[in-house]
């Protein structure tokens, strides 16, 4: 390990603990998300995991502030590896007894826990071994190596985020509206596989026999339905009982295109050593809702979380 990255890892460190405290002690999700981790079922109750997780926010922001202010003191590095080492702890528990829960590490996402929680578990280990080996406050070692200490921090910040279950939202879901935008939307190719994979679930006509009308395009849109009027309709739907055993979170993301409203959630297909984290992609007719339909036209999609290839029903 070269002196300089040792120097600097309070400061990475300190980066890492400080979002993930503030976002377990004040986030408004902390309650919402505590009864879908591990640490309710370890528990035996969502409200005590809440509060767990409040206080592991507390601790977590104390030690990025030790780690900035104290970063020759070994015993915030320590403190943090002894930390890390406990998140590998309850991630292995979290892998063992509840592997569609989410770890409840960030308190900002729902998905199931994957190899990243891992990473950044044995990261904050690692990081806080090197903190408590530090020689000299990180701010000297920047000011004697300013462009080193850039690179290194930059280059820590990337593999970080990288790790971090957020990219999801930030950039890769981003990069994938853009892309249905530019070659077609895939839920048209996946329509018609074997369910649970996809489902289509057509309107039946009305009591005149009338066909059931089209998703209206925005130029033609009639009043805009409120999205959780929208989730309300489908999970009434045939489609979305087919598929729910699938789903292991709450509404994740959802957008509007070409007259379909996009609902995004987190789930877990297969069962055993076979399972995998899958995205569920569930296209509703956008002025749909339960004052005008009974069973809306529906899409269903699984896409592979990591990969972002669609998920095959096998026999």
């Amino acid at each position: 390990m070269s002196a300089l990255a040792r120097d600097l890892a309070p400061l990475v460190l300190a980066g890492v603990l400080g979002p993930a405290g503030a976002g377990k002690l004040f986030g408004r999700g902390t309650a919402r998300q505590a009864p879908r981790t591990a640490l309710a079922r370890l528990l035996r109750d969502g409200g005590r995991a809440a509060l767990v997780l409040r206080v592991l926010g507390a601790v977590e922001l104390l030690l990025a502030a030790a780690l900035l202010a104290r970063p020759t003191t070994p015993l915030p590095g320590a403190a943090a590896a002894l930390l890390g080492a406990g998140f590998l702890g309850y991630l292995g528990y979290a892998r063992a007894a509840a592997p569609g829960s989410s770890c409840g590490c960030t308190a900002r996402q729902e998905a199931p826990l994957t190899w990243r929680a891992f990473a950044r578990a044995a990261a904050v280990l690692a990081g806080g071994a090197a903190a408590a080996l530090a020689r000299q406050p990180w701010w000297t070692a920047a000011a004697r190596h300013p462009a080193a200490a850039a690179c290194l921090v930059l280059a820590a910040a990337v593999v970080l985020t990288a790790l971090s279950a957020d990219p999801e939202r930030r950039w890769r879901m981003p990069l994938r509206r853009l892309r249905l935008r530019i070659t077609g939307h895939p839920l048209a190719a996946t329509a018609t596989a074997v369910a649970p994979a996809t489902t289509q679930v057509a309107m039946p006509p009305d009591a005149a026999g009338a066909p059931p009308p089209v998703p209206l395009t925005a130029a033609g849109a009639r009043t805009a339905v409120p999205v959780a009027a929208t989730v309300e309709l489908l999970e009434r739907s045939r489609a979305w009982q087919s598929v729910s055993r699938v789903v292991r979170s709450a509404l994740m993301d959802h957008w509007d295109d070409g007259g379909w409203r996009i609902l995004q959630f987190a789930g877990v297909y297969g069962g055993g050593t076979a399972a995998r984290p899958v995205l569920v992609l569930f296209a509703v007719d956008a002025a749909a809702s339960l004052d005008t339909v009974r069973e809306p036209a529906v899409r269903v999609s699984v896409i592979d979380a990591d990969s972002g290839a669609p998920v095959m029903a096998t026999a």
